[in-house]
C-alpha cells in the first residue's frame, strides 16, 4: 500500500498537468456536490441535474486522464462543459448564478491552454449577454449590472491570459533545460533513461524493433590538450549537428558522457543497424574536422532483444563500444545477439 501511495505521489510529482487536472477536479467535486445534492432536494432539478452531470464529468476525466496518461483531451472536456454548466446555472439562478463564473475563468486557464481558455470564456459572456438581452431580466437586474459584470470579467481574463501565457512559457523552457544538454542542444541522460524505458514497454506490448548505437568521439581529450576547450566545444556541436543531419527525424540523439553519445533508432532491426552506423562513420570520417586535422568516431550497438532489460540493452552496446575502441578505433562493433558480436570496420 506504501508503495502504491509513494509510485502515485511520483507520477503526480512528475506530471505538472496530470497534477493540475487530479487537483482541480478534486475542489471541484467537493465544492459543487454540497450544491448538486441541496438543489435536488429543494426542487431546483435544471440546476440539481447540472450540477450532478459537472462532478459526474470531472471524476471520469480525472479517472480518464490517470489510465490513459493522456492531459490534453480531459482538460479541453473539463473545459466545456464546465463552460456549459455555468452558463447553464447563471441563466437558471441569475445575479447569485454569476458568482461561478469567476472561478470558472480560473479553472479554464488551468485546464487548457491561455488561448483556447479565453475562448471558452469569451463563448460563456457572449451567450449570457445574449440571453440577457433576449429575456430582459433573467439575468442581470439592469444594463449596468451587466456592463460591470463584463468589465470584472474581462479584466480577470486578462490578466489570467497573462498569467497562464507566462507561466506556460516557463515551465516549458524549464522542461526543455531539463532534458536537454545545453551545450550541444542533444537530450541528456535524464531523458535517455526515460526513453529507453519507453522503448522497453513498447517493445513488449506492440514488439516494436529498436536500435541503439553508443557513439564516443576518438582521441577527444587530445583535441582539449592541443587547442583548447573551446575548440573541443566546437567539435561537440559540430558532432551533434551532424550526426542529426545523418539520421531519421525519429530518431533520438542523447549526450550521456564529456564525448560519448547514444542514438536511438526505433522501428530498425540489425541490418538497418549496421547500415546507421556504416553511414555515421563515412560521415563523420569525412566531415568532422579540427584545426588539426579530421576526427573519427568509434561506435557500438545492439538491437533490443524480446525480454530484455534496457540496462542489460544499453550495457551491451556500450560493451561493443569498447571492443571498437580496443581493436583500434574508427570503427563499428554490433551485437548481433546477446554475447555474440558482430564487428563492423570504417570503409578506409
Amino acid at each position: 500500500m506504501a508503495t502504491q501511495t509513494a509510485r502515485l505521489l511520483k507520477r503526480l510529482r512528475n506530471d505538472f498537468q496530470l497534477s493540475i487536472i487530479t487537483l482541480m477536479g478534486l475542489f471541484g467535486i467537493i465544492g459543487i456536490s454540497p450544491y448538486a445534492v441541496y438543489r435536488l432536494l429543494h426542487g431546483n432539478y435544471l440546476v440539481g441535474i447540472a450540477d450532478t452531470v459537472i462532478v459526474l464529468s470531472t471524476l471520469f476525466a480525472v479517472l480518464y486522464a490517470w489510465a490513459t496518461r493522456d492531459t490534453v483531451k480531459p482538460g479541453i472536456y473539463l473545459a466545456g462543459v464546465f463552460s456549459l454548466g455555468a452558463t447553464l446555472i447563471a441563466i437558471n439562478l441569475g445575479v447569485n448564478g454569476l458568482f461561478w463564473i469567476y472561478p470558472l475563468i480560473l479553472f479554464n486557464f488551468f485546464m487548457v491552454t491561455p488561448g483556447k481558455a479565453l475562448l471558452a470564456t469569451s463563448v460563456v459572456l457572449v451567450s449570457l449577454v445574449s440571453y440577457a438581452l433576449l429575456v430582459p431580466g433573467s439575468v442581470f437586474e439592469s444594463h449596468y449590472q451587466m456592463i460591470s459584470f463584463l468589465v470584472t470579467c474581462m479584466m480577470a481574463s486578462v490578466l489570467s491570459f497573462i498569467f497562464a501565457f507566462r507561466t506556460r512559457n516557463q515551465r516549458d523552457r524549464l522542461q526543455l533545460l531539463a532534458i536537454h544538454d545545453p551545450l550541444t542542444g542533444a537530450r541528456n541522460r535524464r531523458a535517455m533513461n526515460e526513453e529507453l524505458k519507453i522503448a522497453m514497454a513498447s517493445h513488449r506490448r506492440h514488439s516494436d524493433s529498436y536500435g541503439l548505437l553508443v557513439m564516443d568521439l576518438d582521441h577527444f581529450k587530445q583535441i582539449n590538450d592541443r587547442f583548447g576547450h573551446h575548440v573541443g566545444d566546437q567539435v561537440l556541436v559540430a558532432f551533434v549537428e551532424l550526426i542529426k543531419r545523418c539520421s531519421r527525424k525519429e530518431d533520438r540523439l542523447f549526450r550521456f558522457g564529456g564525448e560519448e553519445f547514444l542514438l536511438l533508432l526505433p522501428n530498425t532491426g540489425l541490418e538497418g543497424l549496421h547500415t546507421a552506423a556504416q553511414n555515421l562513420l563515412r560521415s563523420v570520417q569525412q566531415e568532422l574536422e579540427t584545426p588539426g586535422g579530421g576526427v573519427t568516431v568509434s561506435i557500438g550497438g545492439a538491437i533490443l532483444h524480446s525480454g530484455e532489460h534496457w540496462e542489460s540493452w544499453l550495457q551491451r552496446a556500450d560493451e561493443c563500444l569498447y571492443r571498437a575502441k580496443s581493436e583500434g578505433r574508427n570503427r563499428a562493433v554490433i551485437a548481433d545477439a546477446p554475447g555474440h558480436p558482430d564487428k563492423l570496420a570504417a570503409n578506409r
